[in-house]
This record gives structure tokens, sequence and C-alpha cells, in this order.
């Protein structure tokens, strides 16, 4: 069996509202849409997303393919960037280069790698101690910090998502990572 650790699909950027509230595109949807193929199989028997509405609204899409019903969890958000808001394109990148670059700092505020990268494994964890096979719906940057952990290594944007609507798979009985990320297709 396999667990699952899927990001959350493309978004409509809305600068004037907080990050946790935007939601799907068109496009994301129709990402999310093929999850089904690439972010689950029969023996999971959980959906579990994050409470960010990008994170629920690809959680449902998936779920809805599959006929379960997802559950949220708080603790898989994604990292704490509240002090800064929103960014454009570029400021952001550069920040996110430097949250990975200095994982045991806070840059502009933002919660450290290496708490966000706790907070996200000992969630995980803690959804798959009973042994049962889970999708996780998530982000790109906490994704990054477990794919870490599981592997072994330091904290790297070299693991970071190769887009919106990535997946991996994840054994949690060995804990370590059984696939690097692919996107997900498009139907």
């Amino acid at each position: 069996m396999v667990s699952f650790f899927l990001t959350h699909a493309e978004v409509v950027v809305e600068p004037d509202r907080p990050i946790e509230s935007w939601g799907l595109s068109a496009d994301g949807r129709a990402r999310a849409a093929g999850s089904a193929t690439v972010a689950w199989d029969p023996g999971v028997r959980r959906i579990v997303s994050s409470t960010e509405q990008k994170a629920v609204d690809t959680a449902e899409v998936l779920a809805g393919a599959v006929g379960l019903v997802p559950s949220r969890d708080a603790a898989l958000g994604e990292i704490d960037r509240s002090a800064t808001g929103f960014l454009p394109l570029d400021e952001f990148e550069g920040v996110v280069d430097a949250f990975f670059g200095a994982p045991e700092e806070s840059v502009r505020g933002w919660e450290r790698a290496v708490d966000a990268q706790e907070r996200i494994v000992r969630a995980v964890r803690a959804l798959t101690r009973d042994g049962g096979d889970v999708t996780v719906v998530s982000h790109g940057a906490v994704g990054a910090l477990l794919l870490a952990d599981l592997r072994g290594e330091p904290v790297s944007r070299v693991l970071d998502q190769p887009g919106m609507g990535s997946v991996f798979t994840f054994d949690p009985r060995a804990w370590r990572a059984t696939s690097g990320w692919s996107r997900v297709p498009v139907p």
C-alpha cells in the first residue's frame, strides 16, 4: 500500500483577500479532476486536507471522484507567511529562496522552515499512525519539507514541487518517500 501527498492545484490570486481564502481557478479545477488517477488508489480510505480553501477545493474534487468524504486538519497548512501577506511573484520567489536557504531563521517574519517541517511531519505521522493509507492534500513548501524528512535529506528548495497540483508517494510505515514529485495530468 502507499500514501500520497498532493498539493493544491492552480488558484485564483486575489491580493486583497487573505491567502488562505483563495480558491481554485478553472485550470486548477481541471487539474484537480485528474488527481484521482495519480493521487489515490483503492487502499486509500481517507483524504485529509489543510483548512485553506485551495486545498479544501482540491480535496473535494478528488473525494467526489472516488466516493469519499474528505476531512480537514489545520496542522497541514502552508508555512505561516502572514507577516508579509501577499507578495508580488518576483518578491515572493526571493523570500521563498531565503526560507529554504536559511531553515533555522525566520525570513521577514515567516514561520521558520524547521518549525514548519516539524509541524507537517508530526501531522502526517499522526494521520498514518493507525497504518491506514491516506491522501494528504496540502501545499508545496510543506510538501518539500516533508519530502526532505522522508528522504533523510536537508531542507532544500531543490525538493520543491514542479508546479501547483503535484504529487509524490510515500510509505508511512517505513517512513520513506517512494517517488519524487510529478504533476497531476489535466484530463
